[in-house]
């Protein structure tokens, strides 16, 4: 069978890492994506090439400019001749009060959450309706209850989910379109006190906080194991979505 070929954004760490690891496990070929990573996407792509030699490699782009977007899925065609999914997970986070928001701010979130994601699906879906492919949308529960003192991330990821849903129908029946919601998966890496790290997790049902992984094997479920499953976002929370 030949591998599918998959091409993860913000590949080099975190819930993007997890995902690679789990695909490549899976017997995909991967592009990594990464923006500044340098050094984390060069070994990660190190790593799954000596499990699995020439199934990875890795590609820097800057995705708040376009023309990088449709660079990026051309220079994925010329390595492996086609593409199968497209997984939209590089995103921006941080703190925006209200009062304080300011134009490069908006750009950078809407940008990177939104924009990109949109733009890297336009120019991918000539490839994935040619192998009937799949997107996968790292998205937020923070798409549907927004996070206070975040509200341009808020509405960059609930324009996600909108998005999700829309190209469900503008790609289908060819293309499928589906997105994940992690909750409490891993900490900011901006300071968060014991004390609200104990407040989120108290307001999950399973009363602790799930790892990367639970990510990648929901977004391996979505890829391979989903055929009849399009325009859906499959919270990944513990329960977190069902507070108010």
């Amino acid at each position: 069978m030949i591998p599918k070929v998959v091409l993860i954004t913000g590949a080099a760490r975190r819930i993007g890492a997890a995902t690679a690891h789990r695909l490549h496990a899976a017997g995909m070929n991967l592009v990594l994506h990464y923006r500044r990573s340098k050094a984390e996407a060069v070994e990660l792509c190190a790593a799954l090439n000596r499990q699995r030699a020439g199934s990875a490699v890795a590609l820097r782009a800057d995705l708040l400019h376009t023309a990088n977007n449709r660079a990026l899925v051309r220079d994925t065609a010329d390595i492996w001749g086609g593409l199968d999914v497209l997984v939209n997970n590089a995103s921006t986070f941080y703190a925006t009060p209200v009062e304080d928001v300011i134009e490069t701010q908006w750009d950078e979130l809407i940008g990177s959450n939104l924009k990109a994601p949109f733009f890297l699906s336009q120019s991918a879906a000539p490839l994935l309706r040619r192998r009937n492919g799949c997107i996968v949308n790292i998205i937020d529960i923070h798409a549907k209850r927004p996070l206070k003192g975040y509200p341009v991330y808020s509405i960059a990821k609930t324009g996600l989910a909108a998005m999700t849903r829309a190209l469900a129908k503008e790609l289908g029946p060819e293309i499928r379109v589906n997105g994940v919601a992690p909750g409490a998966i891993l900490w900011p890496e901006s300071h968060l006190s014991e004390a609200e790290k104990e407040a989120i997790v108290a307001r999950t049902v399973l009363k602790r906080t799930g790892c990367p992984d639970d990510i990648a094997r929901t977004v391996l479920f979505l890829i391979r194991d989903a055929d009849y499953i399009t325009g859906q976002l499959l919270a990944v929370d513990g329960g977190r979505s069902l507070f108010s």
